[in-house]
């Protein structure tokens, strides 16, 4: 009897086994989704449908953008670490849910580091500062001096409590003493169209989501948040440039791709190769440039090692600026 149901144990962990290569080798063999826990029309909606054009391609399979906008980008952030670990739900994601989160709310739905599984950085950006274009400013000398003459009367947006845009911002605000007043929107786009309505007089965004009303002249660039000037934008200076050397301003921000916890190995080998491919080519490199994007090296290793070397710093800005949430 005894026998029998060790014989049975071996015969059901074979079929598992069995199932799990199957399940492996014919991957993918149905639709992917990219859960982008931001809006459309944002920098890491424009990210994660280049990638999804490209990935479907080699992978021979449709990969569709799930969009799920909510609470700073947790909300689909939670969903994929709850999605079946097998490689048909990724997510793709901006620094706030990956990187800062985890500093800033007193409660976060999953452990990024034991919930996920780290596939690649697919992108990094600067952010620019932009202001309204009805502000009477072109450049930082002529922000703080407009700042200073407003206390108190200025408000500014960002694409969600705790997002890079946000602690950026409040650390601008808070170091210089300027007392201004922070509006959380849920994603980036919304953000930008009532920055260039004039709702918010100024904020931090990528050129992904302000092409737009930056071709139009509804804002006006005046600062990269970032080590250097970004292509798209050649004439406007860094912080740095302009005098204001804090590290806290070259903070970049990241898009990511990562699945769910217990995706089997070979599926997130399978997808690393492809993505780092995707990111590495000149035609994607043009289009991340268009942008304001830059490649990055990519790989999961890599991944890891910049989460880590940043940690400490992300810390730190989060304490300085006060940004803490529930």
């Amino acid at each position: 009897m005894r026998i029998k149901t060790v014989l049975a144990t071996v015969a059901l962990a074979l079929g598992f086994a069995g199932a799990a290569q199957a399940q492996t080798s014919n991957y993918p063999n149905r639709p992917i989704t990219l859960v982008v826990p931001a809006g459309a029309g944002g920098g890491t909606d424009v990210v994660a449908r280049v990638l999804a054009d490209q990935l479907g391609k080699r992978l021979g399979q449709a990969v569709v953008v799930d969009n799920k906008t909510g609470a700073s980008g947790m909300l689909g952030t939670q969903a994929v670490a709850r999605a079946a670990p097998d490689g048909y739900t990724l997510l793709v994601a901006y620094s706030t849910p990956v990187f800062y989160a985890h500093h800033i709310f007193a409660k976060v739905p999953y452990d990024i580091r034991k919930d996920f599984e780290f596939i690649t950085q697919l992108a990094s950006t600067s952010l620019v500062m932009m202001v309204n274009a009805n502000v009477p400013v072109k450049n930082m000398k002529d922000f703080m001096a407009w700042a200073q003459q407003n206390k108190g009367k200025i408000n500014y947006g960002s694409y969600g409590q705790g997002s890079a845009g946000h602690l950026m911002s409040a650390y601008l605000s808070d170091s210089r003493k300027l007392d201004m007043t922070h509006v959380a929107y849920k994603s980036e786009a919304p953000h930008i169209q009532d920055l260039a309505g004039g709702v918010v007089s100024w904020g931090l965004g990528t050129i992904a989501a302000a092409q737009g009303v930056l071709k139009d002249n509804r804002v006006r660039p005046i600062a990269i948040f970032g080590p250097k000037r970004l292509a798209e934008l050649p004439d406007v200076a860094t912080m740095a440039e302009q005098g204001f050397a804090d590290p806290e301003f070259n903070t970049v921000a990241w898009f990511t791709l990562l699945a769910p916890a217990g995706t089997p190995k070979p599926i997130v080998q399978r997808l690393e190769k492809e993505a780092v491919e995707i990111i590495h080519s000149t035609a994607m490199k043009a289009r991340f440039q268009v942008f304001g994007l830059e490649s990055v090296p990519g790989g999961a290793a890599q991944f890891h090692k910049d989460f880590d070397a940043v940690d400490p710093v992300i810390q730190k800005l989060v304490k300085i600026s006060g940004a803490k949430a529930e």
